[in-house]
């Protein structure tokens, strides 16, 4: 046994596996104590605000302390800002169109709307308003007016006056504050502020924290289905294959009829015959497991029967042994190793199953608690972020479901190569 688990810590393959999923497992369990509360709290009125740190706008006017930092990009950068994309491309489409007509020697390389700089300097040394360049509507042109008054606007960076409402007058006629371009605070001396690693979902909820809260959720659905599935799979393989006859004929029976029947449809069909308040995450864990038991039969009654005609199982028949005592004493511990490696397929399967019934409007209707498969049915089915480019609402969840099944695939990989003789070097 020792020099198994000796054997077990030198797969390097099982190693890396067990530490992905030991850190994503750590990770889960000790982000609450940091950022504790509701994890679906919605928390911003705005759906799908971008990663970044927010800070109250009314509580940085009330600083007691402005710092003046005169920046040599800061007016560039200012700029930039309010040049959205499409102003961008209107820029571009305008400066390509004016040299095919004009032939004004500019190459489309120069023509980078990624530099700011570089593309009001072509835009303010070619354009004006008078100039007819064909390809254009009428409302082509006007939009380009209205950008190039725009752009002129920009650049006035007069004082900003803050007034206060005066209740006595009914009118806001009370100066409360003057705010220059080269005006600063200190984050830490605004009275609210908040982090949003990942940014918040369509519902305003803050993804990081429903994130972590899914990975504990759908891991402990994993765990569940694992467990059924295995148990079920374990005891039908060791009955099948050491009692045999009649026995096996009738468990490879019910075998092959599930093996039939693709499991994923079986699961659908069981989930959609459930109401919407019977499917906690534990009831859904259930049924995948329920439904995932057969090729862990098929392989567990393949291993007992090369097994059951073995000297030390025959000498135990001869003793007189039961067979419950001679399947637990004999049989099953040379079939320990294979059953972990089963356990460890059937969670990554659990929590794969899980995320494709979720994705269907079949998986658990919940609404205190998160799964991952939830999260993308939120996010993707739900809320559009795929159409709006709000990555971060399902990309993370995309590379933690990836990174749990190759941990566990690859643990299950490291295993294999130690206990299977002829996949060792």
């Amino acid at each position: 046994m020792k020099a198994h688990l000796r054997s077990v810590v030198r797969s390097g393959k099982f190693m890396v596996g067990f530490i992905i999923f030991a850190s994503i497992l750590l990770f889960s369990f000790i982000y609450p104590f940091f950022n504790p509360g509701n994890p679906l709290a919605m928390i911003g009125y705005n759906s799908f605000t971008k990663p970044g740190t927010y800070i109250s706008l009314y509580d940085s006017m009330e600083t007691r302390r402005t710092y003046i930092f005169r920046l040599p990009e800061a007016e560039l950068a200012r700029v930039a800002s309010k040049l959205d994309d499409r102003d961008r491309g209107l820029i571009r489409e305008w400066l390509i169109l004016f040299n095919k007509q004009e032939n004004a020697g500019i190459r489309e390389s120069e023509i980078d709307i990624e530099n700011t700089t570089s593309l009001l300097s072509l835009w303010w040394e070619y354009y004006t308003e008078d100039i007819r360049v064909e390809g254009l509507t009428i409302a082509g042109r006007r939009e380009l007016s209205r950008l190039d008054q725009r752009l002129d606007g920009l650049f006035y960076t007069d004082d900003r006056h803050v007034m206060s409402y005066n209740q006595e007058t009914g009118e806001h006629d009370i100066l409360f504050a003057v705010i220059t371009v080269d005006d600063y605070v200190h984050i830490d001396d605004v009275a609210n502020s908040i982090h949003l690693p990942l940014g918040t979902d369509g519902f305003g909820r803050d993804m990081l924290k429903q994130l972590v809260s899914a990975i504990g959720t759908s891991l402990w659905i994993g765990l569940i289905a694992g467990c059924v599935a295995t148990s079920i799979g374990l005891v039908l393989g060791l009955v099948a294959g050491y009692v045999g006859g009649i026995v096996d004929d009738i468990i490879m029976f019910i075998t092959n009829l599930f093996t039939v029947i693709p499991g994923f449809v079986l699961l659908i069909l069981i989930a959609n015959s459930m109401t919407q308040f019977e499917r906690g995450p534990v009831t859904v864990a259930i049924v995948i497991g329920l439904t995932s038991w057969v090729w862990t039969t098929r392989s567990v009654r393949s291993q007992v029967m090369s097994l059951r005609n073995r000297d030390h199982v025959n000498l135990s028949k001869l003793s007189g042994h039961s067979m419950p005592r001679i399947i637990a004493k004999d049989v099953l511990p040379y079939l320990a190793s294979y059953v972990v490696m089963a356990f460890i397929l059937q969670i990554s399967s659990g929590i794969l199953s899980e995320a494709g019934l979720s994705m269907l409007g079949l998986g658990p209707s919940t609404t205190t608690t998160a799964t991952l498969g939830l999260m993308m049915d939120w996010s993707i089915m739900k809320s559009t972020a795929h159409i709006t480019g709000a990555w971060w609402a399902y990309y993370p969840v995309i590379i933690v479901i990836a990174l749990i099944s190759f941990s566990l695939n690859l643990m299950n990989t490291g295993l294999d190569q130690v206990f299977n003789p002829q996949l060792r070097d």
